[in-house]
Protein backbone atom coordinates (compact mmCIF):
# COMPACT_ATOMS: atom_id res chain seq x y z
CA UNK A 1 0.00 0.00 0.00
CA UNK A 2 1.21 3.47 -1.06
CA UNK A 3 -0.04 6.59 0.80
CA UNK A 4 0.50 9.99 -0.57
CA UNK A 5 0.57 13.06 1.60
CA UNK A 6 0.84 16.53 0.36
CA UNK A 7 0.50 19.23 1.75
CA UNK A 8 1.64 23.01 2.39
CA UNK A 9 4.63 24.08 5.24
CA UNK A 10 3.37 23.33 8.44
CA UNK A 11 0.60 21.83 8.17
CA UNK A 12 0.97 18.68 9.81
CA UNK A 13 1.85 16.15 7.16
CA UNK A 14 5.04 14.52 8.38
CA UNK A 15 3.75 13.82 11.31
CA UNK A 16 0.90 12.30 9.91
CA UNK A 17 2.87 10.31 7.85
CA UNK A 18 5.06 8.90 10.66
CA UNK A 19 2.19 7.70 12.45
CA UNK A 20 0.23 6.45 9.83
CA UNK A 21 3.43 4.67 8.97
CA UNK A 22 3.67 2.84 12.34
CA UNK A 23 -0.40 2.25 12.63
CA UNK A 24 -0.04 0.22 9.29
CA UNK A 25 3.25 -0.97 9.04
CA UNK A 26 4.70 0.72 6.21
CA UNK A 27 7.56 2.55 5.46
CA UNK A 28 8.08 6.31 5.94
CA UNK A 29 9.75 8.63 3.75
CA UNK A 30 9.90 12.47 4.55
CA UNK A 31 10.70 13.89 1.27
CA UNK A 32 10.79 17.37 2.27
CA UNK A 33 14.39 16.16 3.66
CA UNK A 34 15.77 14.98 0.70
CA UNK A 35 15.52 18.68 -0.91
CA UNK A 36 16.73 19.90 2.12
CA UNK A 37 19.88 18.11 2.17
CA UNK A 38 20.36 19.55 -1.46
CA UNK A 39 19.85 22.69 -0.05
CA UNK A 40 22.23 21.93 3.24
CA UNK A 41 24.87 20.85 0.28
CA UNK A 42 24.52 24.34 -1.76
CA UNK A 43 24.73 26.02 1.15
CA UNK A 44 27.86 24.08 2.42
CA UNK A 45 29.59 24.60 -1.31
CA UNK A 46 29.00 28.88 -0.69
CA UNK A 47 26.68 28.65 -4.31
CA UNK A 48 23.97 30.31 -4.82
CA UNK A 49 20.89 28.49 -4.17
CA UNK A 50 19.64 28.77 -8.00
CA UNK A 51 23.16 27.34 -9.03
CA UNK A 52 21.72 24.47 -11.17
CA UNK A 53 24.93 22.51 -11.62
CA UNK A 54 26.10 22.60 -7.68
CA UNK A 55 22.08 21.80 -6.93
CA UNK A 56 22.14 19.09 -9.80
CA UNK A 57 25.35 17.52 -8.33
CA UNK A 58 23.97 17.85 -4.93
CA UNK A 59 21.00 15.51 -5.69
CA UNK A 60 22.25 13.00 -7.65
CA UNK A 61 24.92 12.47 -4.79
CA UNK A 62 22.75 12.30 -1.48
CA UNK A 63 22.90 9.49 1.13
CA UNK A 64 20.31 9.81 3.10
CA UNK A 65 21.69 7.03 5.96
CA UNK A 66 24.29 10.13 6.18
CA UNK A 67 21.22 12.85 7.20
CA UNK A 68 21.44 14.95 10.22
CA UNK A 69 17.46 15.71 10.75
CA UNK A 70 17.91 18.07 13.50
CA UNK A 71 20.33 20.27 11.12
CA UNK A 72 18.24 19.74 7.90
CA UNK A 73 15.12 20.86 9.66
CA UNK A 74 16.37 24.29 10.90
CA UNK A 75 15.02 27.17 9.46
CA UNK A 76 17.86 28.47 7.02
CA UNK A 77 17.85 24.71 5.23
CA UNK A 78 14.20 24.70 4.93
CA UNK A 79 13.87 28.78 3.28
CA UNK A 80 16.81 27.11 1.15
CA UNK A 81 14.93 23.60 -0.04
CA UNK A 82 12.08 25.60 -0.96
CA UNK A 83 13.89 27.45 -3.43
CA UNK A 84 15.96 24.27 -4.66
CA UNK A 85 13.42 22.35 -5.09
CA UNK A 86 11.79 24.64 -7.75
CA UNK A 87 14.85 23.38 -9.98
CA UNK A 88 13.66 20.78 -12.31
CA UNK A 89 17.25 19.12 -12.80
CA UNK A 90 16.89 18.75 -8.69
CA UNK A 91 13.33 17.28 -8.89
CA UNK A 92 14.75 14.75 -11.93
CA UNK A 93 17.56 13.61 -10.03
CA UNK A 94 15.13 12.83 -6.80
CA UNK A 95 11.74 11.19 -8.56
CA UNK A 96 13.69 7.46 -8.77
CA UNK A 97 14.66 7.62 -5.46
CA UNK A 98 11.36 8.33 -4.25
CA UNK A 99 9.62 6.00 -6.26
CA UNK A 100 11.77 3.42 -5.29
CA UNK A 101 11.41 3.70 -1.65
CA UNK A 102 7.43 3.57 -1.86
CA UNK A 103 7.65 0.81 -4.13
CA UNK A 104 9.56 -1.33 -2.03
CA UNK A 105 7.90 -3.81 -0.21
CA UNK A 106 5.44 -3.71 2.20
CA UNK A 107 4.67 -0.10 0.63
CA UNK A 108 5.11 3.02 2.51
CA UNK A 109 4.02 6.43 3.53
CA UNK A 110 5.08 9.48 1.72
CA UNK A 111 4.60 13.01 2.74
CA UNK A 112 5.84 15.82 0.57
CA UNK A 113 4.29 18.70 -2.04
CA UNK A 114 3.56 16.88 -4.82
CA UNK A 115 3.43 12.75 -4.07
CA UNK A 116 0.09 12.72 -4.87
CA UNK A 117 0.14 14.66 -8.28
CA UNK A 118 3.85 13.40 -9.55
CA UNK A 119 5.50 10.69 -8.04
CA UNK A 120 2.99 8.76 -7.26
CA UNK A 121 -0.10 9.59 -9.37
CA UNK A 122 -1.97 6.12 -9.10
CA UNK A 123 -1.06 5.77 -4.54
CA UNK A 124 -3.68 3.66 -3.22
CA UNK A 125 -4.65 6.54 -1.05
CA UNK A 126 -4.25 10.45 -1.05
CA UNK A 127 -4.68 12.67 1.34
CA UNK A 128 -3.78 16.70 1.31
CA UNK A 129 -3.41 18.15 4.39
CA UNK A 130 -3.98 22.10 5.00
CA UNK A 131 -4.14 24.60 7.42
CA UNK A 132 -5.17 28.29 7.73
CA UNK A 133 -1.56 30.22 7.67
CA UNK A 134 -1.87 31.65 10.80
CA UNK A 135 -2.02 28.21 12.55
CA UNK A 136 1.02 27.09 10.88
CA UNK A 137 2.96 29.78 11.78
CA UNK A 138 2.07 29.28 15.29
CA UNK A 139 2.90 25.72 15.13
CA UNK A 140 6.08 26.53 13.61
CA UNK A 141 7.12 28.93 16.22
CA UNK A 142 6.11 26.54 19.25
CA UNK A 143 7.85 24.11 17.18
CA UNK A 144 10.65 26.20 16.81
CA UNK A 145 11.04 27.65 20.10
CA UNK A 146 10.89 24.54 21.77
CA UNK A 147 14.43 23.38 20.16
CA UNK A 148 16.18 26.76 21.58
CA UNK A 149 15.56 29.07 18.35
CA UNK A 150 14.28 32.20 18.99
CA UNK A 151 11.81 33.16 16.47
CA UNK A 152 9.08 36.06 15.72
CA UNK A 153 5.97 34.60 14.79
CA UNK A 154 4.51 37.21 12.87
CA UNK A 155 7.74 36.84 10.94
CA UNK A 156 7.30 32.68 10.73
CA UNK A 157 3.61 33.87 9.35
CA UNK A 158 5.50 35.54 6.78
CA UNK A 159 8.15 33.21 5.93
CA UNK A 160 4.99 31.16 4.96
CA UNK A 161 3.27 32.72 3.01
CA UNK A 162 6.06 33.58 0.99
CA UNK A 163 6.58 29.36 1.05
CA UNK A 164 3.65 29.16 -0.36
CA UNK A 165 3.51 31.24 -3.35
CA UNK A 166 6.77 29.96 -4.27
CA UNK A 167 5.48 26.52 -3.89
CA UNK A 168 2.40 26.39 -5.64
CA UNK A 169 3.73 29.18 -8.14
CA UNK A 170 6.43 27.15 -9.40
CA UNK A 171 7.11 25.61 -12.65
CA UNK A 172 8.15 22.14 -12.20
CA UNK A 173 5.37 20.12 -9.55
CA UNK A 174 3.29 23.20 -7.76
CA UNK A 175 2.19 22.58 -4.81
CA UNK A 176 -1.70 21.80 -5.29
CA UNK A 177 -4.33 18.99 -4.62
CA UNK A 178 -5.09 16.06 -7.14
CA UNK A 179 -8.14 15.50 -7.70
CA UNK A 180 -8.61 12.56 -6.10
CA UNK A 181 -7.04 13.43 -3.06
CA UNK A 182 -9.20 13.75 0.69
CA UNK A 183 -8.91 16.44 2.13
CA UNK A 184 -7.73 16.84 5.84
CA UNK A 185 -8.10 20.47 7.36
CA UNK A 186 -6.12 20.16 10.76
CA UNK A 187 -6.44 24.47 11.50
CA UNK A 188 -8.61 23.15 14.32
CA UNK A 189 -7.34 19.87 15.14
CA UNK A 190 -4.51 18.83 17.21
CA UNK A 191 -2.61 15.82 16.61
CA UNK A 192 -4.21 13.02 17.98
CA UNK A 193 -7.65 14.53 16.12
CA UNK A 194 -6.26 14.49 13.03
CA UNK A 195 -4.81 11.32 12.89
CA UNK A 196 -8.11 9.92 13.63
CA UNK A 197 -9.47 11.65 10.61
CA UNK A 198 -6.72 10.52 8.83
CA UNK A 199 -7.26 6.50 9.93
CA UNK A 200 -10.92 7.61 8.37
CA UNK A 201 -9.65 7.94 5.33
CA UNK A 202 -7.51 5.51 4.56
CA UNK A 203 -10.39 2.91 6.39
CA UNK A 204 -13.01 4.50 4.00
CA UNK A 205 -11.10 4.10 0.92
CA UNK A 206 -10.02 0.48 1.82
CA UNK A 207 -13.40 -0.62 2.49
CA UNK A 208 -14.56 1.32 -0.60
CA UNK A 209 -12.12 -0.68 -2.67
CA UNK A 210 -13.76 -4.02 -0.62
CA UNK A 211 -16.93 -3.59 -1.71
CA UNK A 212 -16.07 -3.02 -5.10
Amino acid sequence: MIIAIDGPAASGKGTLGRRLAGHYGLRHLDTGLIYRAVAKAVLDAGEPLDDVACAGRAARSLDPSRFDEQVLKSHPVGEAASVVSAIPEVRAALIDFQRGFGRTPPGAVLDGRDIGTVIFPDADIKIFVTAAPEARARRRTLELQAAGVSVNEEEVLADILRRDQRDSGRAAAPLKRAPDAHLLDTTQLDIDAAFRAAIDIVEAVRAGRQRG
